[in-house]
């Protein structure tokens, strides 16, 4: 893991002058052991546990996902993966869609016909576009890779259910929460929407997941 975002700090000043109830959770979770947003800086790993976790609960999701690592001899990259029998794979708790779809990144990623650095010369949405390319990786997935993996500072992922139970919660909302006012709530947030994300979560979610 590497450290929080260098806009981290910077980030939590300007939410928390912008939104009343953001300047309240950031208080809350001001402990010197706060948790704060790292990143791996693998994509490959990143990805493979993306598609993993994908419609399925955090507890079974973690679950598969050791079990995927052992298979991998705690050696998760393309090399790994692309010898390791489909069959294996699915014993570890993977649908047949999963699989082909690791499969097919690990493909790729030895193939170069996926480039991960150029994500790095991308803008936000373009880097959407490009990630979700590939096969099992749809806009919430690639959205999920930039905060965490890249820790773009301004991801705001609307169709992730937490978040927007997250906002229902703190701004005394319906849920779902208004559109609008998740529009409103982005506009408010830019261009720190990933920190005011990250912090939306851990009012729901002491452990946040890391991708």
């Amino acid at each position: 893991m590497t450290k929080s975002p260098k806009y981290w700090n910077k980030a939590k000043k300007y939410l928390s002058k912008k939104d009343k109830t953001m300047k309240n959770l950031i208080k809350s979770y001001k402990s010197p052991t706060e948790k704060i947003l790292t990143s791996r800086k693998d994509i490959f790993f990143s990805l493979c546990k993306s598609i993993i976790g994908q419609q399925i609960s955090v507890a079974a999701a973690e679950s598969v996902f050791l079990k995927f690592k052992k298979k991998c001899n705690n050696r998760i990259n393309a090399k790994t993966v692309s010898k390791i029998r489909f069959s294996q794979l699915k014993a570890c708790g993977l649908s047949r869609q999963k699989v082909l779809g690791i499969k097919s990144l690990s493909k790729q990623f030895l193939d170069k016909s996926f480039k991960p650095k150029s994500i790095s010369y991308m803008n936000d949405e373009e880097a959407i576009i490009y990630l979700s390319k590939l096969r099992q990786i749809g806009r919430w997935s690639a959205e999920m890779i930039l905060l965490f993996t890249y820790n773009r500072s301004n991801i705001w992922p609307v169709q992730d259910i937490g978040l927007l139970r997250a906002i229902s919660k703190n701004y005394n909302k319906s849920y779902l929460p208004p559109k609008k006012f998740v529009e409103l709530l982005q506009k408010k947030f830019s261009p720190y929407c990933s920190v005011a994300t990250w912090y939306l979560w851990r009012s729901i979610d002491p452990e946040p997941i890391q991708y």
